[in-house]
């Protein structure tokens, strides 16, 4: 059966990676009371979500598309919805949650691991906030100019709104070998 496209990805096999050499043993895709996150660790119920930055607003690395606005704007916010959802659902039913960007996995990935630790281990960090590009408004009229509201997946009723300049520059990938 092939691969789903929101499985095994670069950045999640990164991840998993670093964390089996690191010593952190973990499920893959495992079967929550809500959802499947990327990595699972099933005894400690700690829950680690690996975010597009496209499909799930990361406000450093979105890029709106230019065309079929209606149809991407309804998706980013269908997402950042299941998102909120599937945080706040197993943070109730005691689970903790690791929501990590996917440039983070490349650009920190150390920092990553540690981040993941220390919720195993000490539980810190939970309630971090994880903003999330919600929404986007173009503001002139060549759709260079825009308002993104970013909210907190875990209560989007904490907001920021930001006018920027549309760009489509992404990160610096280092060069890992798989």
């Amino acid at each position: 059966m092939p691969n789903s496209p929101s499985k095994n990805t670069r950045p999640e096999l990164l991840l998993r990676r670093a964390l089996w050499q690191a010593g952190l043993r973990y499920r893959l895709h495992a079967r929550t009371p809500h959802g499947r996150p990327d990595v699972v660790f099933p005894r400690a119920r700690v829950a680690v979500f690996i975010d597009g930055c496209f499909w799930h607003g990361c406000p450093e690395h979105y890029v709106r598309p230019r065309s079929n606005n209606a149809f991407w704007a309804q998706k980013l916010l269908q997402n950042f919805e299941r998102d909120h959802r599937q945080t706040v659902a197993l943070e109730h039913d005691g689970w903790r949650v690791v929501r990590v960007w996917e440039h983070e996995v490349h650009e920190q990935l150390a920092v990553v691991v540690e981040r993941v630790r220390a919720v195993l281990t000490e539980g810190s960090e939970v309630l971090a906030p994880s903003m999330h590009v919600a929404e986007v408004e173009v503001l002139d009229e060549t759709g260079n100019l825009e308002r993104r509201v970013l909210r907190n997946v875990r209560n989007p009723e904490q907001t920021e709104m930001v006018v920027r300049q549309r760009t489509t520059r992404k990160w610096a990938r280092p060069s890992h070998k798989p």
